[in-house]
C-alpha cells in the first residue's frame, strides 16, 4: 500500500511524504510488517530535483524488496525455530523514516533512520544522510563546509572529544580513541544552527545512549551552506 501525505513547506522548499506499507504472513500468521517513508521534493531546480526524487524513490523500493525477500525469509526461519522450541512468535518490524533538517535557498539536508527488529532483545537503528546543493547539482561533503585549521578532521575530532568529555558516562571508556576510528565523513547533516556530526549505535557509546549527535555551530570556518548559493546569501 502506498500513501502520500499533504505537502509541507519547510523554509521555502515543498516536499511530500510518500509512505509504503506492507504486512507479510506465513501460514496466515503475521511475521513481518514494514513502513517506509521517502520524500518527494518540489523546488526551483528541476534537474537536480528529478535526480534527487528518483534517488529516494529507488532506494525506498529497494528496501521494500529487501523486506519482502531477505528480511521475510529470516522471519520465517525464526518462526520455524520458535515453533520447534516452544517460544512465542516474534513479529519482525522494519520502519524507515526521514527528517528534513535544512531546506533553504539551494540547499536540502536530510537524514533517514531505518529501524529493524529481527527477534532479538531489541531492535537496531541505522542512520544515513545527504546534503544537496541543488544549484550546482551535487552532494555536499564536510570538506565543503568545514574549513577550520589545521584540517577539517582534526578540528571535528577535537571539538567532539571536548563535548563528549562533558558527559563521559554516556560513552565507552575508550571514546577518545573511538571517535576518530569510527568517524565516517558522510555522517552529518545541516540545521539552521550548525552542522550535526553523528555516530551510529555502538560506535562510541552503548546501545542505551542511542545515536550520538554533536552540533557544531556555524562560524567563520564552519560554513552555513546557503551562503554557497549564488542567488541568495544569508
Amino acid at each position: 500500500m502506498m500513501t502520500v501525505l499533504a505537502e509541507l513547506n519547510k523554509d521555502g522548499i515543498i516536499f511530500n511524504t510518500i509512505t509504503i506499507k506492507g504486512e507479510l504472513l506465513y501460514n496466515d500468521i503475521l511475521l513481518l510488517s514494514y513502513k517506509i517513508d521517502y520524500p518527494e521534493f518540489n523546488t526551483a531546480y528541476k534537474n537536480s530535483e528529478t535526480e534527487i526524487n528518483m534517488f529516494y524513490k529507488n532506494r525506498a523500493f529497494e528496501y521494500k524488496k529487501h523486506c519482502e525477500s531477505e528480511l521475510f525469509d529470516a522471519a520465517v526461519r525464526q518462526y520455524r525455530s520458535d515453533m520447534e522450541n516452544g517460544y512465542p512468535i516474534r513479529v519482525f518490524e522494519a520502519v524507515s523514516t526521514f527528517s528534513v533538517s535544512y531546506a533553504l535557498s539551494c540547499i536540502i539536508s536530510l537524514y533517514t533512520d531505518t529501524y529493524e527488529y529481527t527477534g532479538g532483545a531489541h531492535g537496531s537503528t541505522f542512520r544515513d544522510s545527504q546534503t544537496f546543493n541543488l544549484q550546482k547539482g551535487y552532494v555536499m561533503s564536510l570538506s565543503h563546509l568545514v574549513t577550520c585549521s589545521p584540517d577539517y578532521r582534526a578540528f571535528i575530532f577535537g571539538y567532539i572529544t571536548e563535548k563528549a568529555a562533558e558527559n563521559p558516562d554516556l560513552y565507552f571508556d575508550n571514546y577518545k580513541e573511538l571517535i576518530p576510528s569510527t568517524f565516517f565523513k558522510n555522517n552529518f547533516y545541516c540545521t539552521p544552527d550548525g552542522i550535526v556530526i553523528y555516530f551510529l549505535q555502538y560506535d562510541i557509546a552503548p546501545y542505551s545512549s542511542g545515536i550520538m549527535e554533536f552540533l557544531i555551530p556555524y562560524s567563520e570556518c564552519v560554513i552555513n551552506p546557503a551562503n554557497l548559493c549564488i542567488s541568495r546569501k544569508i
